[in-house]
């Protein structure tokens, strides 16, 4: 049986030494073999206020540096079972949207060709909808949680149709999601118009404003979120300012009255026997999170996404 990777310990080189990638596992350059991989997108001109998320990749590996391989809450095991590496960044082109888009796609279409799932740490949420084409060019649409502050179904931006603010209502026109099993979690803050969130409901989207589950667990929600969504492949895409800018300030378009780290979890913990095919973490902007803290809770919830892929072993 093929030896898999680990995270480096503690034990044999200090949390603060060593080279920072994702959980300190190897890096590589090729999916092949691996079951996960973390990779990095480091894109943020689609950003519409702070910008910074460019960045995101690289802090949140540097604050991964913490986590270990057991998850001590849900007993998840992912080493165990999983072959898991970092693929390192996708190199986009930094002058042009445009151009990038297919970059990306490029790059992960190679990636699910290997059979590997993606853990994407972005990155501002343009990517979501490369990464998306390539996944239903594999699966065909995909079922979607959408963990965001903001419903990104924006027409255009400035007049451009391809915008972090636009990713899922082109989604929906290029038939890539299966939008009876669409979740949108925590949309909240002021709008345009009641179109920001009605038109996602008109597609069929179940939206879930942040004000319906202040102080609430949301367990139930997500029993219901596997109940619907049954085995259909199911991308799970996490803005990080879905999270109350209280615990993750350090982001581009911050929203006060967010979801809470508890609820976080569970949403991700929450997606357990799902057929997840791939997930990504947002909109982290270092320059706007001094303490670390926004892309330390990043690198924990990538964890938490990795510990809920079909084939990880609970002890």
């Amino acid at each position: 049986m093929t030896q898999k990777n680990q995270p480096l310990s503690g034990n044999a080189m200090p949390r603060f030494g060593g080279i920072a990638s994702m959980m300190r596992l190897p890096v590589t350059t090729s999916a092949h073999g691996l079951n996960a991989a973390f990779i990095g997108v480091p894109l943020d001109i689609g950003t519409s206020h702070r910008p910074g998320a460019r960045f995101g990749p690289r802090e949140i590996r540097a604050e991964s540096c913490l986590l270990r391989p057991y998850n001590m809450a849900t007993g998840a095991a992912p080493f165990d079972t999983l072959q898991v590496a970092d693929l390192g960044d996708v190199p986009i082109n930094t002058y042009s949207l445009a151009k990038s888009l297919p970059i990306i796609t490029a790059f992960y279409e190679e990636v699910l060709a290997n059979g590997c799932i993606p853990l994407t740490l972005g990155g501002d949420h343009t990517i979501a909808l490369p990464i998306l084409r390539a996944m239903a060019a594999k699966h065909g649409p995909v079922a979607l949680v959408h963990v965001d502050a903001h419903a990104d179904v924006n027409d255009d931006m400035f007049g451009e149709p391809i915008a972090h603010g636009t990713p899922f209502r082109r989604a929906v026109e290029e038939n890539l999601l299966a939008c009876d099993k669409v979740y949108q979690i925590g949309l909240r803050g002021t709008g345009y118009a009641s179109d920001d969130f009605d038109w996602p409901r008109q597609q069929g989207f179940t939206v879930v404003p942040a004000h319906e589950v202040w102080y609430q667990s949301l367990a139930p929600l997500m029993a219901q979120v596997r109940a619907r969504i049954g085995n259909t492949p199911c991308y799970l895409s996490f803005d990080i300012d879905g999270i109350d800018p209280a615990y993750a300030g350090g982001t581009g378009t911050p929203e006060i009255g967010g979801l809470s780290v508890p609820q976080a979890l569970e949403i991700i913990r929450g997606c357990r026997g799902l057929n997840i095919v791939g997930a990504d973490l947002v909109e982290v902007s270092p320059p706007y999170d001094t303490s670390g803290n926004t892309a330390l809770l990043g690198a924990n919830l990538l964890f938490e996404m990795l510990c809920v892929l079909p084939g990880v072993h609970y002890r």
